[in-house]
């Protein structure tokens, strides 16, 4: 089934109802429905081949969502991309993806286009997060009615790059049944109810924001109070109005700073949900403190959607913090040891999964698919773990050195290759050091060339016109030499154990 026909088929029965309320800029459903059509069928008039991808790389709108729910109808392939990647990092994506469309912000056309078109993308468009840009006025001459493209489960609805340690991102191939068994366990077991409400501040260009928020309350009926931007004071404005937020650490710690974040600003609401990266104990305290509630935290992957979720329902068990919960309906979560030997009970171990919303492999790396996937066919996360005996999984680390800063995800390698082309630095080692805002901070320990004196500040302020900003160090730090081990091998865990409190000593 096309995930867009499951979607819509949550829709309310008076589709003139609101369905999102983006500062004051009201959208019914439909206004969704009717918007998504004549965008589908203005892709479908670019008579593009089967399996088309198409590039996003736009500021988050309430049109962004509509072209995503487009792109479903019209039987294509939807390719988030971060607004904050830079042109290097952009012409990546289209050399791997090689979309046929590419959509960028109107004040990226020129160099965006340029590039796009050198690689071979036919059509290029602009979206802006003001109601404008050229694929709207384009579809603004189509017809408001449209019907989904078939589409069966196992084809392929979107690919999201999800980073590694090798420096190379890896396009995760999501089919329509995995996105939408996905979506349906998630509305059963968050208990979502016909009256709830939405506050929406995630961005839309990875899964958190895109499929779990979006999905579930398009799936549900629910309104949405929508934010292109998360700004704290807006955000407690708003929050009476909904029963339902989903955040990242970094979220929850900017709201604990308000004042305004009371018992009574938090009084309607139902359910606060965290993900993405790890949130600290005294964060998880902290806001059971201040607002009498006690934060969801749940774990996913982009290659596997959600796996594992605290308790929604009292009569489930208590909400525990450190741990990511029991594994949801229909997945199976195990625990191994490096012999791949199941392990006993609170045993640390890697993480293995298997279940419906489990990815079908990287796009064009099939030699890689194959190493993260066992012989009986369940993934290796890369995650380290232990299941005590109730089931409830605790995460305890990476087997990879994958930092996750804000939400979003770094993968050192990368980092490293631009900070070691820099004039006066030797070699670079970068790490994830606990934060109290972004969980982890990306940290690079950097050695300089003979008879340099590099500058961290200088260091930082070329990476920031190189390459996203929240993949660059929030501090560079100066040693003569990295620690490395017998075989030459720089021993990072030292490295972050020598400067772990480099920003919670604060």
């Amino acid at each position: 089934m096309n995930l867009y026909t499951a979607l819509r088929a949550g829709f309310p029965g008076d589709l003139d109802t609101p369905a999102v309320d983006a500062d004051g800029a009201r959208y019914t459903w439909q206004d969704l429905e009717r918007g998504s059509a004549m965008l589908a069928n203005w892709l479908a008039r670019l008579e593009l081949p089967a399996g088309s991808r198409v590039a996003v790389h736009t500021d988050k709108s309430v049109e962004g969502l509509i072209l995503y729910l487009a792109v479903l109808r019209a039987g294509l392939v939807y390719l988030p991309l971060n607004p904050a990647y830079q042109a290097a990092e952009l012409d990546y994506f289209i050399q791997d993806a090689a979309p046929a469309v590419l959509v960028c912000a109107g004040r990226n056309f020129g160099w965006a286009s340029k590039l796009a078109f050198q690689r071979g993308v036919r059509w290029v468009f602009t979206l802006n997060d003001d109601r404008s840009g050229t694929l709207l006025d384009r579809a603004a001459q189509m017809s408001d009615q449209q019907q989904p493209v078939a589409r069966a489960d196992g084809d392929l609805a979107a690919i999201l790059y999800t980073s590694g340690t090798t420096g190379r991102s890896k396009g995760a191939m999501l089919s329509h049944g995995n996105l939408r068994a996905n979506a349906e366990v998630l509305r059963d077991y968050w208990d979502w109810r016909p009256d709830d409400v939405l506050l929406h501040a995630l961005p839309i260009f990875h899964v958190h924001g895109l499929f779990v928020a979006s999905h579930a309350a398009l799936l549900n009926g629910s309104r949405m109070l929508w934010f292109n931007r998360f700004e704290p004071a807006a955000v407690l404005r708003r929050l009476p109005e909904a029963t339902v937020f989903m955040g990242v650490p970094t979220l929850y710690t900017r709201l604990l700073a308000e004042p305004g974040l009371t018992p009574a600003a938090c009084a309607g609401m139902r359910l606060f949900i965290s993900g993405s990266a790890p949130l600290l104990d005294t964060t998880w305290q902290a806001w059971a403190e201040r607002t009498g509630h006690r934060i969801l935290e749940r774990y996913g992957m982009s290659e596997t959607l959600m796996l594992s979720s605290n308790p929604c329902r009292a009569a489930d068990g208590e909400r525990r913090p450190g741990t990511v919960g029991r594994a949801l309906p229909g997945v199976g979560l195990r625990i191994v040891d490096e012999q791949g030997q199941p392990c006993g009970v609170d045993q640390v171990g890697q993480v293995q999964v298997r279940g419906p919303s489990v990815f079908s492999g990287y796009w064009q790396m099939p030699e890689k698919t194959a190493q993260e996937f066992t012989a009986d066919g369940w993934f290796r996360t890369g995650d380290v773990g232990r299941l005590d005996a109730d089931g409830v999984l605790t995460l305890v680390g990476r087997a990879k050195d994958l930092i996750i800063s804000g939400g979003f995800n770094v993968y050192p390698a990368e980092v490293e290759g631009w900070l070691n082309a820099l004039p006066g630095v030797g070699e670079s080692a970068v790490i994830g050091l606990p934060h109290p805002d972004f969980g982890e901070a990306v940290v690079a320990v950097v050695t300089p060339a003979p008879g340099a004196t590099p500058d961290p500040d200088a260091l930082i302020a070329t990476l920031k016109t190189r390459i996203a900003g929240f993949k660059c160090p929030k501090r560079i730090l100066l040693l003569p030499e990295l620690p490395r081990n017998a075989m030459g091998k720089v021993q990072k865990q030292l490295l972050r154990e020598q400067h772990a409190g480099l920003f919670t000593a604060r």
